[in-house]
């Protein structure tokens, strides 16, 4: 069991364990203002995770290990089981479908940049910022 637990890791809440990044946590609807306004100064990435989805959390650790230019985004982390209220807002405020897993990047207050599921790739976003 043990060797399933170190490939999917284990269904505890992850925002998540050991991350080396450093995430904002998104867990009031009023801080997509907050993003909206931060985006015209540097990018937001909103990395959209299900905290019940062992291929949402292999590609959370993916992106975590990958990701290495903190001084050109700010990440933010949304549990969406917690909080699929907010889920939906950004859904409808950035005019994205709804997806799990998901990384939306925000610049000037508008999404420009949207991939879910294997698509995720820090490489790919930092192309875009």
């Amino acid at each position: 069991m043990s060797f399933l637990k170190n490939i999917f890791g284990s269904s505890e809440n992850q925002n998540e364990s050991n991350s080396k990044m450093d995430w904002e946590p998104l867990n009031h609807i009023s801080q997509l203002d907050e993003i909206i306004s931060l985006s015209n100064e540097k990018a937001v990435a909103i990395f959209k995770h299900s905290t019940r989805c062992s291929i949402s959390r292999m590609a959370l650790k993916q992106f975590e290990n990958e990701f290495d230019f903190p001084e050109k985004v700010t990440p933010y982390f949304l549990d969406l089981i917690a909080f699929r209220e907010i889920s939906n807002e950004i859904a409808s405020r950035f005019g994205v479908q709804h997806q799990s897993p998901q990384l939306i990047l925000i610049k000037n207050g508008k999404a420009v940049y949207n991939v879910s599921h294997s698509d995720i790739d820090s490489a790919a976003l930092k192309a875009k910022v």
